[in-house]
């Protein structure tokens, strides 16, 4: 059965909450582990340059969110796991896909529009602030994905119209220089409806942009503790029945089975308090993630075990990258200065003299001798064979002069002297 190639990205500009590893850490490690798929994780720092100019904060994130897919489970020997900036070959692709794109094309793209038009709503200049990293964002994405040619990108609503793009670029490119062959497989965006948008402190959805996440990793068990303590509830007492359909119980679904759900459910309908139900919550959140907390933290005091891991991933990566780009490469025409193959000179054919041998309509055989402009030189009378006329020839051309005794059955032409008949004979030996 031939797999399916997936490839996720990650962008490097923070650290990893509850929400990020329900919402995409977890279905994405569930998925890699099966035997159906092949899966390309990496860590996209060359996106996070576009949003962030910190190269502190970059560089921890790079650390936090490797160690933290690695901590999760994610496994290195089942997948190709990779930092974007590791894999040289996703820069020039970008350079190549660039010179195929159209600008009106990026014009259209959400994030730019979504720019300008904050910008032009203060009546500022609509590309003020605007960096070319925004603006061709998605032609370095195309080349992240188009490099590795998957099936299937899994990505949230909002990252469909650059899967679009990709299929675009991929598909102008292959009409271009494909010849019949098509270097690019036109991918397919995969959206997960099943996948739980996890909510925050605040009923919201969990993001760091509405400060109210639940930390993963970050701060240890106490941290968890004190986020959770710090979720929003009405004030019914304990005793009180308590609504269900509630974002505690959203947060504590996403993490139980259902036979754990269905009893909270109906432990908070029948009066079960708040802060009992919040230490629940804690006490099933840390037995998922406690053991996992361990391993983050031993990755995050030995970072080279991480780098080690990268450097792992990037080698396979681009064994993968390298041969394809070499062909799209010599698509382009970007090839070898080999030496061309040398059109081979004609011959110039020199001209010499000849003799010819034909019969007339008397029957006999006769032969001529002309020089290389066609100047009659000699001429037989004549032979009852064409094998005499032959003999005679040959002769000539071996004998030479010598050959013409008073009775040799050939006569100069006429104003022909013996020294230019003996020039021909020469030229005609020579050659």
């Amino acid at each position: 059965m031939s797999s399916t190639r997936v490839l996720t990205g990650i962008t490097t500009t923070g650290t990893p909450h509850l929400g990020n590893y329900v919402g995409a850490i977890r279905p994405a490690i569930v998925a890699s582990q099966s035997a159906n798929t092949d899966c390309f994780f990496f860590m996209a720092d060359y996106h996070a340059l576009i949003k962030c100019d910190d190269p502190a904060r970059i560089e921890r994130s790079r650390l936090e969110i490797a160690a933290t897919w690695l901590a999760a489970g994610l496994d290195p020997e089942r997948v190709t796991f990779y930092r974007q900036s590791d894999v040289p070959e996703v820069t020039e692709l970008n350079w190549l896909l660039t010179c195929v794109t159209a600008k009106g094309q990026m014009n259209r793209a959400h994030a730019y529009k979504a720019s300008t038009d904050i910008n032009e709503a203060a009546g500022e200049d609509p590309d003020a602030g605007i960096t070319m990293g925004l603006f061709c964002y998605p032609i370095l994405m195309a080349a992240d994905i188009l490099l590795f040619n998957p099936h299937k990108v899994p990505v949230g609503r909002d990252q469909i119209q650059h899967i679009e793009m990709a299929r675009d670029v991929a598909a102008r490119f292959n009409h271009l220089f494909g010849a019949g062959k098509e270097f690019f497989v036109l991918p397919e965006a995969h959206i997960e409806e099943q996948v739980a948008t996890l909510p925050g402190l605040d009923g919201r959805k969990m993001s760091k942009s509405y400060d109210n996440t639940i930390p993963l990793f970050e701060g240890g068990s106490k941290a968890l503790k004190d986020a959770i303590a710090r979720i929003v509830t009405n004030s019914l007492l304990p005793g009180e029945p308590k609504d269900p359909n509630c974002h505690l119980v959203t947060i504590y679904e996403a993490f139980a089975t259902p036979e754990q759900a269905a009893q909270f459910r109906a432990d908070l309908v029948a009066g079960l308090g708040w802060g009992d139900a919040k230490k629940q919550l804690l006490e099933l959140i840390e037995s998922h993630v406690g053991p996992m907390r361990e391993r983050y933290a031993e990755l995050m005091a030995h970072p080279e075990q991480i780098e080690e891991l990268l450097q792992i991933g990037a080698a396979k990566a681009r064994a993968i990258a390298a041969p394809l780009l070499k062909e799209v490469r010599e698509a382009v025409g970007l090839r070898r200065m080999n030496a061309l193959p040398q059109a081979k000179e004609k011959a110039v054919k020199v001209a010499l003299p000849v003799f010819k041998q034909f019969r007339l309509n008397d029957g006999q055989f006769y032969f001529n001798f002309s020089d290389a402009h066609g100047k009659l030189l000699l001429e037989s009378t004549g032979f009852a064979s064409g094998k005499d006329a032959g003999q005679w020839v040959g002769k000539l051309k071996k004998e030479g002069l010598a050959a013409l005794t008073a009775d040799a059955p050939v006569q100069l032409a006429a104003g022909i002297d013996q020294q230019e008949l003996a020039n021909a004979l020469a030229a005609l030996n020579a050659a």
